[in-house]
Protein backbone atom coordinates (compact mmCIF):
# COMPACT_ATOMS: atom_id res chain seq x y z
CA UNK A 1 0.00 0.00 0.00
CA UNK A 2 1.35 3.45 -0.87
CA UNK A 3 -0.86 5.92 1.47
CA UNK A 4 -0.64 4.43 5.03
CA UNK A 5 -4.09 3.47 6.54
CA UNK A 6 -4.00 4.79 10.25
CA UNK A 7 -5.91 2.61 12.49
CA UNK A 8 -8.29 4.53 14.86
CA UNK A 9 -9.93 1.35 16.05
CA UNK A 10 -10.14 -2.75 14.96
CA UNK A 11 -13.38 -1.17 12.74
CA UNK A 12 -11.95 2.69 11.20
CA UNK A 13 -8.92 3.58 9.50
CA UNK A 14 -7.94 6.96 8.44
CA UNK A 15 -5.57 8.13 5.30
CA UNK A 16 -4.23 10.92 3.63
CA UNK A 17 -5.74 11.18 -0.30
CA UNK A 18 -5.60 7.31 -1.60
CA UNK A 19 -5.79 7.09 -4.91
CA UNK A 20 -7.25 3.94 -7.20
CA UNK A 21 -4.41 1.33 -5.54
CA UNK A 22 -5.62 2.25 -2.61
CA UNK A 23 -9.21 1.48 -3.38
CA UNK A 24 -7.91 -2.02 -4.26
CA UNK A 25 -6.16 -2.20 -1.65
CA UNK A 26 -8.71 -1.25 1.13
CA UNK A 27 -10.93 -4.23 -1.16
CA UNK A 28 -8.16 -6.95 -0.72
CA UNK A 29 -7.64 -5.61 2.68
CA UNK A 30 -11.76 -6.81 3.66
CA UNK A 31 -13.19 -2.65 4.38
CA UNK A 32 -16.59 -2.53 3.62
CA UNK A 33 -17.11 1.76 3.05
CA UNK A 34 -14.50 4.47 1.86
CA UNK A 35 -15.73 8.24 3.23
CA UNK A 36 -14.09 10.79 1.71
CA UNK A 37 -13.76 14.11 3.59
CA UNK A 38 -12.16 15.81 1.06
CA UNK A 39 -14.06 18.25 -0.81
CA UNK A 40 -13.74 18.31 -4.57
CA UNK A 41 -11.06 20.28 -6.39
CA UNK A 42 -9.27 21.19 -3.14
CA UNK A 43 -6.11 20.80 -4.94
CA UNK A 44 -4.79 19.62 -8.56
CA UNK A 45 -3.36 16.58 -7.48
CA UNK A 46 -6.00 15.27 -6.03
CA UNK A 47 -7.97 12.20 -6.95
CA UNK A 48 -11.38 13.36 -7.92
CA UNK A 49 -14.20 11.73 -5.86
CA UNK A 50 -16.04 10.62 -8.78
CA UNK A 51 -13.37 8.17 -9.54
CA UNK A 52 -12.19 7.07 -5.94
CA UNK A 53 -16.48 6.43 -5.99
CA UNK A 54 -16.20 4.36 -9.24
CA UNK A 55 -13.22 2.21 -8.14
CA UNK A 56 -15.01 1.60 -4.70
CA UNK A 57 -18.32 0.60 -5.77
CA UNK A 58 -16.65 -1.73 -8.88
CA UNK A 59 -14.78 -3.27 -5.92
CA UNK A 60 -17.87 -3.64 -4.20
CA UNK A 61 -17.33 -1.34 -1.45
CA UNK A 62 -19.55 1.36 -0.23
CA UNK A 63 -18.51 4.82 -0.57
CA UNK A 64 -19.89 8.22 1.02
CA UNK A 65 -18.47 12.21 0.56
CA UNK A 66 -18.95 14.02 3.27
CA UNK A 67 -16.86 17.45 2.39
CA UNK A 68 -15.15 18.95 4.75
CA UNK A 69 -13.39 22.55 4.63
CA UNK A 70 -11.08 24.23 6.72
CA UNK A 71 -14.34 26.37 7.73
CA UNK A 72 -15.08 23.74 10.77
CA UNK A 73 -17.65 21.05 11.33
CA UNK A 74 -21.46 20.72 11.08
CA UNK A 75 -24.42 18.91 13.20
CA UNK A 76 -25.21 16.93 9.66
CA UNK A 77 -21.42 16.33 9.03
CA UNK A 78 -21.34 14.53 12.03
CA UNK A 79 -24.70 12.75 12.00
CA UNK A 80 -23.50 11.52 8.11
CA UNK A 81 -20.37 10.31 9.68
CA UNK A 82 -22.18 8.38 12.12
CA UNK A 83 -24.49 7.18 9.47
CA UNK A 84 -22.04 6.09 7.45
CA UNK A 85 -20.11 4.28 10.14
CA UNK A 86 -22.91 2.19 11.49
CA UNK A 87 -23.78 1.45 7.52
CA UNK A 88 -21.07 -1.68 7.66
CA UNK A 89 -20.23 -4.20 9.67
CA UNK A 90 -17.03 -3.84 8.26
CA UNK A 91 -14.14 -1.93 8.83
CA UNK A 92 -14.47 1.82 7.17
CA UNK A 93 -11.51 4.07 5.70
CA UNK A 94 -12.21 7.93 6.16
CA UNK A 95 -9.78 9.67 3.82
CA UNK A 96 -8.66 13.85 3.51
CA UNK A 97 -5.60 15.37 2.52
CA UNK A 98 -3.95 14.27 6.12
CA UNK A 99 -6.02 11.81 7.69
CA UNK A 100 -6.32 15.18 9.69
CA UNK A 101 -10.48 16.13 9.28
CA UNK A 102 -11.36 12.78 8.91
CA UNK A 103 -10.27 11.57 12.24
CA UNK A 104 -11.65 14.39 14.05
CA UNK A 105 -15.16 13.78 11.92
CA UNK A 106 -14.77 9.99 13.25
CA UNK A 107 -14.08 11.45 16.84
CA UNK A 108 -17.22 14.09 16.65
CA UNK A 109 -19.71 11.65 14.98
CA UNK A 110 -18.25 9.02 18.26
CA UNK A 111 -18.81 11.39 20.69
CA UNK A 112 -22.45 12.31 19.67
CA UNK A 113 -22.69 8.41 20.19
CA UNK A 114 -21.90 8.96 23.88
CA UNK A 115 -17.85 7.73 23.74
CA UNK A 116 -15.47 9.29 25.58
CA UNK A 117 -13.59 12.07 24.59
CA UNK A 118 -10.55 10.74 26.60
CA UNK A 119 -10.36 7.32 25.03
CA UNK A 120 -11.15 8.88 21.49
CA UNK A 121 -7.60 11.17 22.13
CA UNK A 122 -5.83 8.17 23.51
CA UNK A 123 -6.81 6.52 19.82
CA UNK A 124 -6.34 9.12 17.87
CA UNK A 125 -3.29 10.14 19.27
CA UNK A 126 -1.90 6.21 18.51
CA UNK A 127 -2.67 7.33 15.31
CA UNK A 128 -0.50 9.84 15.11
CA UNK A 129 -3.68 12.49 15.14
CA UNK A 130 -4.22 15.47 17.45
CA UNK A 131 -8.26 15.84 18.49
CA UNK A 132 -6.93 19.17 20.31
CA UNK A 133 -8.88 21.77 17.90
CA UNK A 134 -12.16 19.75 18.33
CA UNK A 135 -11.57 18.86 22.45
CA UNK A 136 -14.30 20.96 23.06
CA UNK A 137 -16.52 19.67 20.73
CA UNK A 138 -15.99 16.29 21.81
CA UNK A 139 -16.73 17.31 25.55
CA UNK A 140 -20.08 19.23 24.42
CA UNK A 141 -21.57 16.32 22.81
CA UNK A 142 -20.13 13.12 25.01
CA UNK A 143 -22.27 15.55 27.84
CA UNK A 144 -25.28 15.49 25.70
CA UNK A 145 -25.25 12.30 25.15
CA UNK A 146 -25.42 11.51 28.96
Amino acid sequence: MTVPFRQLTSQVFAAPQIGLAEVAEAARAGFGMIVNNRPEDESDDQTPGAEIAAAAAAAGLGYVAIPVTHAGFSQPQIAAMADALASTDKPVLAYCRSGTRSTLLWALAEASRGTSPHSLAAAAAQAGYDLGPVRAMLDMLAARDR
